[in-house]
């Protein structure tokens, strides 16, 4: 039976209650769809970097068509709670203030396989971000948008996950090269974008401070997590690194991630 992605109009619009949505919600949501909605310029670099592939270039294009989707079912539901936000106006400021390479022709991860490695890292953070927002909230539009994306995100990491594994078959990459792309990748989570994605979303007035947005941001998003959701982070990037992703490792590493994010929150 084919996937029948869902759509926005389907979304239970009618029961939208706005009074039910925390101002903080409504802060990294507004960012969040900032960054989603750039998906398809991230699937210029990944058919930059993937040019002789029109196999995964296509994977790319259509993983693409269902980020912006995302962005826009954020931006949407975000606009409806605060009428006075224009989602494309926020849009058009994060474009200008944070550029992404799309000229790049080879991965920054050093290979294909390190790129893809990369990938999977990104769909493991959203989807455990995004189920972890469905879980705190009780704004029915939003915690359904939460839900559908945390599950796209999901299929997209067991997607990039198969590409991996086809790769892997001639970029002889070992697990410690794997896990170091790995951990490379979650400590980017503290360069400009989301900063820059918080601060054009909800701060535009003022001056760019990128330690005072990175901070707030932080301070939010975090707040959200649960140990249950780094379990279950952490067993995925175990196995987008080639280590087991269940055992002592993963409980420590689970824990150590937990207490981390707490303190960041804090």
């Amino acid at each position: 039976m084919a996937y029948k992605h869902w759509t926005i109009e389907e979304l239970p619009w009618d029961q939208l209650a706005p009074e039910k949505v925390a101002p903080e919600t409504l802060r990294v949501a507004k960012a969040a769809a900032l960054v989603e909605y750039n998906g398809h310029i991230y699937a210029d670099y990944l058919c930059n970097v993937f040019h002789d592939d029109p196999i995964f270039q296509q994977v790319a294009r259509d993983w693409a068509v269902e980020e912006v989707q995302h962005g826009e079912a954020l931006g949407r539901w975000a606009e409806r709670v605060d009428p006075s936000w224009d989602f494309q106006a926020a849009v058009q400021r994060f474009r200008d203030g944070y550029k992404i390479d799309t000229a790049a022709t080879d991965s920054k991860r050093g290979s294909r396989a390190g790129e893809l490695v990369s990938r999977c890292i990104v769909e493991t953070g959203t989807s455990s971000y995004y189920t972890a927002l469905a879980e705190s909230t009780e704004e029915p539009v939003f915690k359904q948008i939460c839900k559908h994306i945390a599950a796209d995100e999901l299929r997209h990491y067991k997607l990039f996950y198969d590409h991996l594994k086809r790769y892997l078959e001639s970029e002889k990459l070992n697990r410690v090269q794997r896990l170091m792309i790995s951990l490379s990748r979650i400590n980017e989570t503290e360069d400009d974008e989301l900063a820059y994605a918080y601060y054009a979303a909800n701060h535009w007035t003022r001056p760019y401070d990128r330690a005072e947005n990175h901070a707030e941001y932080t301070k939010l998003a975090y707040s959200y997590y649960r140990p249950h959701h780094l379990d279950r982070m952490v067993a995925m990037v175990f196995k987008a690194s080639g280590l087991k992703p269940q055992g002592w490792l993963h409980d420590m590493a689970a824990k150590f991630a937990y207490s981390r994010m707490r303190k960041k929150a804090a």
